[in-house]
């Protein structure tokens, strides 16, 4: 059996392999950009969240709320210490 390579055949497999090249560095840099956007929208949700928090205990500074309803397990109780 005679294998025999044509320059044409060889030119066309290179530029093929090119081309795949090209498409795969093109779709990993979207899919970076795509990364990159969904953090960025997390990280300002997660901003977003602690300023509304941070408003919440301001607003609510100082005042007195009874939770009702609360599961036993939940409480803590705390030792009684004079302060001297």
């Amino acid at each position: 059996m005679v294998v025999t390579a044509s320059i044409s055949g060889v030119l066309k497999t290179i530029l093929m392999l090119l081309g795949a090249m090209v498409v795969l560095k093109y779709l990993g840099q979207l899919l970076v950009a795509k990364r990159n956007i969904a953090e960025q929208n997390r990280f300002r949700e997660e901003q977003n969240k602690i300023q509304k928090q941070k408003a919440y205990f301001e607003r609510n500074k100082g005042k007195i709320s009874i939770v009702r309803n609360v599961n036993p397990s939940d409480v803590k109780d705390v030792d009684y210490q004079e302060i001297k």
